[in-house]
């Protein structure tokens, strides 16, 4: 697969307050972007490059995965997991590096983009249409980058503009000037983007209109959760999803007959994919000794220490590298994804089974066996090398089902942090070696998410029939090939939006969103102290309902008035 940015040149950009550098990839890097550096179609087009590239310093890195997924009604902490910004203790402070690691990049990106957009009109030699497409490209980027800046931190530094000097004041603008800068650099985008991501000729992971026009709708349906909310906003919402959806087919968009084939590993593309951050094998760019933090480290997370608690097990690229920053709730695993038999979501999400990779450390039956066994198998293998060593069938059995299994048999009760079902989206077996990031590109946005926002907006607008039409489509696809697609349906009287969000967790598990799904609907107090062990004695409001603003923000804002820090951070 092409790669889009394997060329990217990463520069010196001007944050809020400070100029912050990141890695060089080139021979000779630019020391400062000027507006001069923009005025060649060369430098314009790097430019984009680095934005793109930005991307890559949040989707797959282990910072937003830590401000999105632990720490939430989904998962907790895994035995070798961050103990403070998930655990919300005394440790998680201003200073953490995983804040200002998001933050940071984001405001150094923005800049690029303001750079390109700001600039581009004394730009020479390249057409209208191709200049057009590329400023665009730019507003779609620096509208994520500041959606994602809201949805953490509420109120935050509005940047319309580019900024070649260091500056040593900064203030805070209101929550709804900056959706206003989103929601303009959106509509604004739509407009001069290619169609779909499968417009001929355009490469994996380029801003295209379908995906601006979902992440529209989400803008709207996020800032109708907000205290900069509009009248108007879920009806926004429901119009752009609905529209979209509706206009799929046009766009070569369709769902995937089988769930599990969405993030299979090598089909990121498929037609259900709006877009992706892509990544690649060049350890220049993304390898064991890059220090840019732009690892994809999403195939590492989830992995269990399989290699020293299943007997007959080592470590392999297969199983991965155990990690263990997270583990799934009981809540997930028992409550959410409770039907495991006409709902095939559960096994196509999470790896339940091991197989034995290790002939020297199999097992043998005790003498004399347990009952049920027959005696004749005292002390021989319980399996040879290839048969399953531990599952985890999701339901409850005895403990004497578990004495006369020849694997280890692992019911819900016993999960612990050291081994619980895994997350399987992000597994990569083609990276170079065990300790090695992925090299699969990160998919950011879904189809089966429109269905969703599509019908929590129509929830939220009395629209009933059409909530449940919309999620009862996603609700039957999720029953191939094994389950019952009737036997999926919901009715009106089943819809909440705790049912929502059960239905998301189930359709968007570990994908990088769900402490801004709490946040967006209010629920994320509710749901972390009835489901996250970890947290539910530590969570506070409303302290917690924002992310501290970074320490070094605060410290650098030398001049004017000090920058103001979120309610009950210090």
């Amino acid at each position: 697969m092409e790669k889009l940015y394997s060329n990217i040149t990463y520069f010196i950009s001007i944050l809020i307050i400070f100029s912050g550098c990141s890695d060089k990839l080139t021979e000779n890097p630019q020391s400062q972007l000027t507006p001069a550096f923009f005025s060649t179609v060369q430098g314009f087009q790097s430019g984009l490059d680095a934005a793109y590239g930005g991307m890559r310093n949040l989707w797959g890195t282990e910072n937003l995965f830590t401000l999105t997924c632990i720490g939430t009604d989904e998962f907790i902490t895994g035995n070798d997991g961050n103990n403070d910004i998930n655990k919300y203790n005394s440790n998680y402070i201003p200073s953490n590096g995983k804040l200002s690691g998001i933050w940071n990049s984001c405001y150094t990106f923005i800049n690029t983009c303001n750079g390109l957009i700001d600039n581009a009109a004394s730009l020479k030699g390249i057409d209208s249409v191709s200049k057009n497409r590329m400023i665009a490209e730019a507003k779609f980027l620096r509208a994520n980058y500041y959606f994602v800046l809201v949805q953490f931190w509420g109120d935050v530094t509005l940047n319309k503009h580019f900024q070649s000097t260091p500056t040593t004041s900064a203030t805070r603008d209101p929550l709804a000037d900056v959706y206003n800068f989103i929601i303009q650099d959106l509509t604004d985008a739509i407009v001069g983007l290619p169609a779909s991501p499968f417009t001929n000729g355009l490469l994996p992971g380029k801003a295209n209109a379908a995906a601006a026009k979902h992440l529209l709708a989400k803008v709207y349906l996020t800032r109708a959760g907000s205290s900069a909310k509009d009248p108007n906003d879920f009806q926004k919402a429901y119009n752009i999803s609905t529209a979209l959806i509706a206009n799929k087919a046009s766009l070569g968009l369709e769902l995937l007959k089988d769930f599990g084939q969405i993030y299979i590993e090598g089909n990121e593309n498929n037609t259900e994919v709006l877009w992706t951050i892509q990544h690649t094998s060049n350890i220049a760019y993304n390898g064991p000794n890059n220090s840019s933090g732009t690892d994809n480290v999403l195939n590492h997370m989830w992995v269990p220490k399989y290699e020293t608690y299943v007997p007959g097990m080592q470590r392999d690229i297969l199983n991965g590298r155990p990690y263990i920053r997270a583990v799934p709730t009981r809540w997930l695993t028992d409550t959410v994804f409770a039907d495991k038999t006409n709902d095939t979501r559960y096994g196509k999400t999470f790896q339940t089974v091991w197989y034995c990779n290790k002939a020297s450390s199999i097992p043998k039956w005790p003498n004399p066996v347990p009952a049920g066994v027959d005696p004749a198998l005292a002390g021989k293998s319980k399996f040879v090398l290839g048969d399953t060593a531990c599952y985890m069938p999701g339901v409850n059995v005895t403990d004497a089902k578990i004495a006369a299994t020849r694997y280890l048999l692992m019911p819900p009760r016993k999960y612990n942090i050291q081994m619980a079902p895994a997350l399987k989206k992000y597994y990569d077996t083609k990276r170079a070696d065990m300790n090695a990031p992925s090299i699969r590109p990160v998919i950011v946005w879904t189809l089966g998410e429109t269905y969703l926002i599509a019908a929590e907006a129509a929830y939220r607008i009395g629209n009933l029939p059409d909530a449940v039409k919309y999620i009862n489509i996603i609700r039957e696809r999720a029953a191939y090939p094994t389950g019952n697609p009737a036997a999926m349906d919901i009715k009106a009287s089943d819809l909440s939006i705790d049912f929502i969000l059960d239905e998301r967790s189930r359709e968007l598990c570990g994908q990088m969103v769900r402490a801004w799904d709490l946040a967006r609907t209010g629920q994320m107090q509710s749901r972390i102290v009835k489901h996250n062990t970890d947290a539910q004695l530590n969570f506070v409001v409303p302290k917690h309902l924002l992310r501290p603003i970074p320490q070094s923000q605060i410290d650098n804002t030398t001049t004017g008035k000090p920058y103001p820090q979120n309610p009950g951070w210090m």
